[in-house]
């Protein structure tokens, strides 16, 4: 069962998605200097803000691979297939 987040995500464009995400992470770097300067009233927030970026860093990348050549899905292939040797 997906979440309300989840579902955003899915019905946004490429370009909402990527201004989304500049735009949390901007959030994030101004809540993470108010909180070292003065404290935050709800520091839980910070991991919330966190978790959005998550998500949306996760959901652009999802839209890279489904868009990549079968090349581009070989290399990576064997790029992940390096990786679990070591």
């Amino acid at each position: 069962m997906a979440t309300d987040k989840f579902q955003k995500l899915q019905d946004m464009s490429d370009s909402d998605l990527q201004i989304e995400l500049t735009e949390t992470r901007t959030q994030y770097q101004r809540l993470k200097f108010d909180h070292a300067i003065k404290g935050l009233e709800n520091p839980i927030g910070l991991r919330e803000v966190r978790r959005d970026i998550a998500r949306l860093s996760g959901e652009v990348r999802k839209r890279e691979v489904t868009q990549m050549t079968e090349a581009q899905v070989a290399g990576r292939s064997r790029i992940r297939e390096r990786r679990r040797k070591s």
